[in-house]
């Protein structure tokens, strides 16, 4: 039943006071006490650094303060009871630390470089981090610092992977080819799963030869001269990237039944080392009855040579604040692209008496339609068996692999296959050099140094390009060393050294393994034959470690792709 108003008045209590009674118990000898037992957590009653502790620095982490923010000291409900009134104002009081800091200084490289460690005492710039590396001096004698300075115990303004890599920007890199919507996807593979493939092949034979080969010049394997330097020149040679559906001397090959498999040693070696990359690329997978094509298309990245793309701070695109129109990835895989391509040309001696003839005259060229003369080039169709003991039929595999030159054995006096590459070099100071050494001053006293590093930041090109000598069965793999003339300039530059390698040891230098890469190729080949007849496209993702296969329609890349059986003139860099 509800209850009147006068009830309510009637029910409260008689004296003046409110709210509860006050007793004594509180009180000891008139001072407020609060009760503590032995499992009582006791707080501090100075903590001089809970500034430090909340603040949002110390590698971006917000929450480093979490377990004290909401940790429930004993008697904070009671605060209020030891309040004390204070006389003065203590608004302007501050502990201020007066204590002399010192930092240790340590040159590195040309210009030299700053080193400093410390926990908060160290200034500004070096309090809250592990350590911190600042490049001082430089061109200019400005300071310029790092792209990313977040700490860790790196060397040389970069930083390995570590429990700092948490916060690091995702990078959102475009896809190589655009997946429409009407393409179907039919497999996604983890790199993880490919990593564990194994299939043992035999080192393979030769079915057909066709081009020939100049004499590489031993002059370039000398060091250059203290004071001078080799500038890399412009020469102009008919030069040819046919894919594998529009190779002649393939289309033989499959007619007459000579294998299954059909590729170019540049799509191959990708798929070999897939594993390795980073950036996006493509294959186009076709199959014809028993007969399975793997092409590029037309463009495609598989032609261009990336640069730096392993580096831990691998080059910026422009959406990503890339300022430096000359060291955006693109602009370097152009630049790479045709330093290669004219170090080829340059570095054998051409001589219409003096060169290695293969059997066949190259299969490409065409005297009467072509203005350039032809690079020195032989092609090499070479069969491997991918069978495996449960298999009822063969499953051969047969590549066009490439060779550049020939040269004299010093000893035996026989002749030896080469295959000729080039790494480059942009600015050792910009960002996305992934921390590589000056070559103009360590590549002579500290040889082993400049390869491991370039080993490192460019681990999937090198390992493509070794693939692509074992595949040929070439005796040596000549690396050159091309470095700009000027930094701020992509257009002119000069050739610091050539190192040889046998492309085998240099493999297992890398950790390379080969037969992992036959596993892969096998494992897609798989995939494919269990399909149905038409065109499919294996897409390395773009910001993922994985592969996904599409089925596309019958007509897809079918206009990119007139026309690709033609010259491609080595073009050179202006101004060279």
């Amino acid at each position: 039943m509800p209850i009147s108003l006068a009830d309510l008045v009637s029910k409260l209590p008689s004296d003046e006071t409110w709210g509860p009674p006050t007793t004594a118990d509180a009180l000891v000898d008139g001072v407020p006490y609060a009760p503590y037992s032995k499992g009582d957590k006791l707080g501090r009653m100075a903590d001089w650094t809970t500034e430090g502790k909340d603040r949002e620095g110390r590698g971006g982490r917000q929450q480093y303060n979490r377990n004290w923010k909401d940790q429930q000291v004993y008697g904070a409900g009671t605060s209020s009871l030891f309040a004390v009134q204070v006389a003065e104002d203590e608004s302007s009081f501050s502990v201020v630390d007066n204590t002399r800091a010192s930092t240790k200084t340590r040159g590195f490289g040309r210009g030299g470089a700053t080193f400093m460690r410390g926990r908060g005492r160290g200034g500004r710039d070096a309090r809250g981090g592990r350590g911190t590396f600042q490049r001082v001096g430089g061109r200019g004698g400005q300071q310029q610092n790092y792209y990313d300075q977040r700490g860790g115990r790196g060397g040389r303004g970069r930083r390995f992977g570590g429990w700092k890599d948490y916060d690091k920007p995702q990078r959102n890199r475009d896809s190589s080819v655009n997946i429409k919507p009407d393409w179907t996807m039919l497999e996604e593979i983890d790199f993880n799963r490919l990593a564990k493939l194994n299939l043992e092949t035999s080192t393979g034979e030769d079915i057909e030869n066709y081009g020939f080969l100049y004499y590489y010049d031993r002059l370039y394997d000398r060091p250059p001269v203290k004071n001078t330097e080799r500038k890399l020149n412009v020469v102009d040679r008919a030069a040819y990237n046919v894919t594998t559906s529009q190779d002649p001397i393939i289309h033989e090959l499959a007619e007459k039944d000579e294998a299954t498999i059909f590729a170019t040693d540049n799509i191959l070696s990708m798929l070999m080392c897939a594993p390795r990359s980073i950036y996006s690329w493509d294959i186009v997978i076709t199959r014809s009855g028993n007969k399975i094509f793997l092409d590029k298309r037309d463009g495609s990245s598989l032609d261009m040579v990336s640069v730096n793309e392993n580096a831990a701070d691998a080059p910026l695109e422009a959406s990503e604040g890339n300022k430096d129109t000359l060291n955006f990835p693109g602009a370097l895989a152009l630049e790479a692209t045709f330093i290669n391509h004219n170090f080829v040309n340059q570095t054998v001696i051409e001589s219409d008496t003096a060169k290695y003839e293969m059997p066949h005259e190259n299969p490409f060229y065409n005297p009467s339609e072509e203005t350039e003369a032809l690079a020195s080039k032989a092609y090499k169709y070479r069969r491997f068996d991918l069978s495996l003991e449960k298999d009822e039929d063969p499953l051969h595999l047969i590549v066009r692999t490439e060779l550049d030159a020939v040269v004299k054995n010093n000893i035996s006096g026989e002749d030896q296959l080469l295959v000729i590459k080039a790494l480059n070099e942009f600015d050792h100071k910009a960002q996305g050099s992934g921390g590589a050494l000056d070559w103009r001053s360590k590549l002579t006293s500290q040889r082993g140094a400049v390869v491991a590093t370039e080993m490192k930041n460019n681990s999937c090109k090198l390992a493509r390009w070794t693939v692509q000598s074992i595949l040929a069965k070439a005796d040596v793999m000549k690396v050159g060393f091309v470095s700009r003339a000027n930094p701020k300039s992509n257009d002119r530059h000069v050739i610091l050294g050539v190192m040889g390698y046998d492309p085998r040891k240099f493999a297992e230098q890398m950790n390379l393994n080969l037969n992992n890469g036959w596993g892969i190729v096998r494992t897609i080949i798989d995939m494919v034959r269990g399909m149905k007849d038409g065109k499919y496209v294996l897409v390395k993702d773009p910001n993922k470690s994985l592969l996904r296969l599409y089925e596309v329609p019958a007509g897809t890349f079918e206009e990119e792709e007139e026309g690709t059986l033609g010259a491609v003139e080595e073009r050179g860099e202006d101004g060279e």
